[in-house]
């Protein structure tokens, strides 16, 4: 027979073969939540596999369309629906404790189409971008100008955003968070880094409106880190939830933002970033900095371009160019065959 350790509450129980983790919880006296009584209509059940998740059942139809519906971790299972086999022991911990637990879970399953209410820990590319000199800028216009001016920024520099795939998560004052590849991390700092370039394009566009409005110009600042994170969607209700990320690749990621103001330089990125594209980009010579919060000294990369990639060749398009020039050239050859033939048996017919 299985053990089952439950958290917070401190309790182990033996558990029977045939009774699934929920069972066994509230045979034992444990106020374990399940709101729709145990039939994977809710995930109020929840918990976390903390240990020996490899003795757990896998996940029937009924659990897998909800874990896919709320993009639930491999380590997040419903209690009602999982059983624990032979003799292994596993430690769970339950996830809806109070009622504001239970509301919270309620938001979720409200918001079905969540991009990602669960907290998971991902890989990816996490862009800041900054203004410089905007304080000074924003104090000299009319407060309906600033905003203005703000929004015409977001704007310009969200299309380059999602054009290349990421997601602007959080706006902060004059700066921006985005995220590429927490989707699918394949080619995300690639992405990071093809936009962090064409950004720096747009605000040149953006340098010339502001020119011939205000007689002004703005710099921006970005900064680039590849690294691993928390992402989930946080809120304190359904209309204001949003993804966001959280954890040290987010904190190196604006401290590499905040480095370009010293360096006087524009488009930073980070070793590990570096690393993911290879030999693929051009960038000056590193910089060795110290990054507030962190020990040590880091290299930063300051970018210049990235190389153009190769069209994959579409030969059955090629084909369809080729043949009808070569039908063309065909026909042209006998029509060509045809006058020749027909201006000599004329010449024959005019010397007799």
């Amino acid at each position: 027979m299985p053990d089952i350790y439950y958290l917070p509450d401190d309790k182990l129980v033996r558990a029977d073969d045939s009774e699934t983790i929920l069972e066994s919880s509230l045979c034992a006296g444990i106020p374990h939540t399940h709101v729709c009584g145990g039939s994977a209509r809710c995930s109020t059940c929840r918990v976390w596999v903390v240990e020996g998740l490899e003795y757990c059942a896998p996940r029937n139809d009924a659990e897998q369309m909800l874990a896919r519906q709320l993009e639930f971790d491999a380590k997040i299972r419903l209690a009602c629906q999982t059983q624990v086999l032979g003799e292994g022991r596993v430690t769970v911990r339950r996830l809806t404790l109070d009622a504001e637990d239970l509301a919270l879970v309620n938001q979720q399953m409200v918001g079905k189409t969540a991009i990602a209410p669960i907290g998971q820990e991902k890989s990816l590319a996490i862009l800041f971008a900054d203004l410089r000199g905007f304080t000074p800028f924003s104090e000299s216009l009319p407060a309906y100008d600033v905003i203005y001016v703000l929004n015409r920024y977001f704007r310009r520099m969200g299309r380059v955003i999602d054009r290349h795939g990421g997601t602007i998560t959080n706006y902060m004052g004059d700066g921006l968070m985005a995220l590429f590849g927490w989707h699918n991390p394949a080619g995300a700092a690639e992405q990071a880094v093809r936009a962090g370039l064409e950004m720096q394009a747009a605000m040149l566009d953006l340098n010339q409106y502001l020119a011939l409005l205000y007689r002004q110009q703005l710099r921006i600042g970005i900064g680039i880190h590849y690294g691993s994170a928390v992402v989930g969607s946080v809120g304190a209700s359904p209309q204001s939830q949003q993804v966001t990320a959280i954890g040290d690749a987010v904190n190196f990621a604006s401290r590499i933002e905040a480095a370009n103001k010293p360096l006087g330089t524009s488009l930073l990125i980070s070793e590990a970033t570096y690393t993911e594209l290879g030999g693929r980009i051009t960038v000056n010579p590193c910089h060795f900095v110290e990054i507030p919060g962190k020990s040590g000294r880091y290299r930063l990369y300051e970018v210049v371009d990235i190389a153009t990639p190769q069209p994959q060749t579409d030969f059955s398009e090629i084909s369809t160019i080729i043949q009808p020039r070569s039908r063309l050239q065909r026909l042209t050859f006998k029509l060509r065959s045809l006058l020749h033939h027909l201006w000599t048996h004329l010449t024959q017919i005019l010397r007799s």
